[in-house]
């Protein structure tokens, strides 16, 4: 009498799910830069020369105003220095059409 060999179900089931991955490709997710990107940075740079002693915990875009000559990007960053956290508004005045910067503003906040 010939004894049959069972493969565990736990082994066959393994196969089955590689079996499946073979024929798909891989993807990608499609990270866009958003348009802010380049304020945002400048804010956190700015911000960070201005309270050097502090670290920035949190980032946040507030949003934008587009002015038909003059745009402002709106951010508002966390930050703790010793026991101390505060917020700090940051505006960045640009010029609409050539995205040449005007000013950029601070304001602190304990909100």
């Amino acid at each position: 009498m010939k004894m049959k060999r069972h493969i565990p179900i736990v082994l066959c089931m393994i196969f089955i799910a590689n079996a499946a991955l073979v024929d798909q490709k891989p993807v990608h997710a499609q990270q866009e830069i958003p348009s802010y990107a380049k304020w945002g940075s400048l804010a956190v740079k700015k911000t960070k020369e201005k309270y050097p002693d502090a670290a920035i915990v949190d980032y946040l875009h507030i949003g934008k105003e587009n002015g038909s000559k003059v745009s402002t990007e709106k951010f508002k960053l966390w930050l703790k220095h010793g026991g101390k956290e505060f917020g700090v508004f940051v505006d960045i005045q640009f010029e609409s059409e050539t995205e040449k910067l005007i000013d950029i503003k601070f304001t602190e906040t304990d909100r």
